[in-house]
């Protein structure tokens, strides 16, 4: 469903073409999920799961807080290059306008990865690598920002760039700020 949402986008996504899709009928598809709500929550539960793995993997035996953080941020980079209907989700009509519970689902997604972060952040703080004057939650929203702006603008370029490779540059200068320059004095 992730890849015709991709080709089709997600606001023009039809319970016919994902049968086509994964060769069932219409009929046999509702039997597993009565609406297409409970599709797209399907598509959320799995996106979600995925992530999960991805952020664990990243965090790995990383025992550094910016190695930590540098991780998580291009685990999320990653995801979205190998899966780039996430962003078109993300902004679709689908998760604004139309399927509340899909968009507390991907709310509750982004406020986990938020927490994630602000986490790591943090131990950077308590052991003096990161600035002691930012408050971890708004380091986090600066690196979601970060990917959020980083997807958009590949997604509008048609992927002109590597993802990884743009985000691991500018996450340099991000890591650059949140440093603390006076124990490195």
């Amino acid at each position: 469903m992730l890849d015709l949402a991709d080709e089709d986008g997600p606001d023009r996504l039809s319970t016919e073409a994902i049968a086509r899709r994964v060769g069932l009928t219409q009929p046999a598809i509702f039997r597993h999920f009565p609406t297409k709500r409970d599709i797209w929550l399907g598509v959320a539960e799995k996106i979600s799961s995925v992530m999960q793995v991805n952020w664990r993997r990243a965090l790995g035996n990383k025992e550094e807080a910016e190695d930590r953080l540098r991780s998580l941020v291009l685990a999320q980079l990653e995801l979205i290059q190998s899966t780039p209907a996430i962003p078109a989700i993300l902004f679709s009509r689908e998760l604004h306008a139309e399927n509340d519970a899909l968009r507390q689902a991907f709310l509750g997604l982004m406020n986990t990865f938020s927490k994630t972060l602000s986490v790591e952040f943090r131990r950077g703080q308590d052991d003096g690598s990161f600035r002691g004057d930012l408050k971890p939650e708004d380091a986090a929203l600066v690196l979601i920002g970060l990917i959020q702006g980083l997807a958009i603008r590949w997604s509008l370029s048609r992927r002109a760039f590597v993802l990884t490779e743009e985000g691991a540059r500018l996450l340099d200068i991000h890591m650059l700020f949140f440093r603390n320059h006076l124990k490195s004095c």
